[in-house]
């Protein structure tokens, strides 16, 4: 994965991401929603043959910070449910 700052404001921000899957990004835009100091997340595909995602924050914190935020919870959560599957099925 590769990400780039494509532009930054206080309140804004607006990045590319390069090789991945835009699944993990709408896992992140989900946990950023929750927020109540984001006014908007979205995520495209720019374009398939590409490979390449745009996210855009606007919140009334630090976009980045919220990013990351948004990002640790996110881990946590596919965290726990790894946890779950590992405890509830058995290999033979």
């Amino acid at each position: 994965m590769h990400a780039q700052i494509l532009s930054s404001a206080p309140k804004e921000l607006n990045l590319s991401i390069k090789n991945t899957d835009v699944g993990i990004l709408y896992i992140i835009q989900h946990e950023l929603l929750k927020s109540s100091s984001i006014d908007f997340a979205g995520v495209i595909v720019k374009h398939p043959l590409t490979n390449e995602c745009w996210m855009k924050v606007n919140s009334k914190n630090k976009p980045i910070q919220e990013i990351k935020n948004a990002t640790q919870t996110a881990i946590k959560t596919v965290d726990d449910l790894k946890k779950l599957f590992n405890s509830k099925i058995k290999v033979n």
